[in-house]
């Protein structure tokens, strides 16, 4: 159902049952990972213009792996991460997730 690279991919798809005994499939709930988790590839400081999907792409060789990015440095909001230069991020990969 979702790319491999995807937040969503590891996720269980459940399926609920209405009164009506109509059926409708959702995707399990996915909970952040732990503050901290995985390996360190290195730190990246916010410039002028910088994208999230930029960042990714050019550390973890995938644009799409942005959610990894947003994880890691615990935002709620991806794109705020790159609102303020000189703002640093750490750069991960996440345990289970592949780059």
């Amino acid at each position: 159902m979702f790319e491999p690279g995807s937040r969503y991919a590891n996720l269980d798809i459940l399926t609920f049952v209405g009164p009506d005994g109509r059926e409708s499939r959702y995707v399990a709930r996915r909970f952040l990972p732990p503050a901290g988790g995985g390996t360190v590839i290195r730190e990246h400081v916010v410039k002028e213009g910088d994208r999230l999907d930029h960042i990714a792409a050019r550390y973890l060789g995938d644009p799409e792996l942005f959610w990894q990015i947003a994880d890691v440095n615990n935002a709620m909001r991806a794109e705020a991460l790159v609102d303020e230069t000189g703002e640093r991020l750490v750069v991960a990969l996440l345990p289970g997730a592949s780059p």
